[in-house]
């Protein structure tokens, strides 16, 4: 045999198993390609539970929205001091006798110049409970010796917590002592009682 045809045939076999094996490659490509896995019901599926979750979240904000309004709708009604009835309750008391302001009495009694008025003369009665009541219509001795023990502890309960030690069962007390112009009856009373207290 010549070496010229057995260089041919190097050329030729490499190319036919080349072209044999590119053949059957495409073959099978054709072959595998037609079975398609079709995920298309599950994605439906898929879709169809996210959406349903978009809808529960959307109704659980809403919920909390809700929820939300009415907690600062409460804080609200909490915050706001109850009204405090401008006309005493009727009780069985003697009247509140109108016996005009005294300051020199007053001061000659307590050792002190006294406004008139002055809720803090009061045993008991600090500045800041002195503003609760003023702010609740009770700015007078008269108006405070009207007054209820149970219409005082409602404007104290405004305050909060802190406010719970103190007993205003003397104030309208102290406060007729005061409006009526019994100065040194107060001063008596008060060095009798503990603070005030009954």
């Amino acid at each position: 045999m010549n070496f010229e045809n057995l260089n041919i045939w190097c050329w030729i076999i490499p190319a036919l198993v080349g072209i044999i094996c590119g053949i059957l490659g495409y073959l099978i490509g054709r072959l595998s390609g037609s079975t398609t896995i079709d995920n298309s019901e599950d994605l439906k599926i898929c879709n169809d539970k996210n959406a349903k979750l978009e809808a529960d979240l959307k109704l659980c904000k809403d919920k909390s929205l809700g929820l939300e309004s009415d907690l600062a709708a409460c804080k609200l009604k909490l915050a706001t001091p109850p009204p405090v009835a401008e006309t005493p309750v009727t009780s069985f008391a003697a009247p509140v006798i109108a016996i005009p302001f005294d300051g020199s009495a007053a001061k000659l009694a307590f050792g002190k110049t006294i406004k008139e008025d002055d809720l803090k003369l009061v045993e008991g009665i600090g500045p800041k409970i002195e503003g609760m009541f003023k702010e609740n219509g009770i700015k007078t001795w008269k108006k405070l010796s009207e007054a209820t023990v149970a219409e005082c502890q409602a404007i104290l309960d405004t305050g909060g917590p802190r406010y719970k030690i103190h007993n205003p069962a003397s104030w309208p007390l102290q406060s007729k002592m005061c409006y009526e112009g019994k100065w040194t009856e107060l001063v008596k009373w008060q060095d009798e009682h503990d603070h005030g207290k009954l």
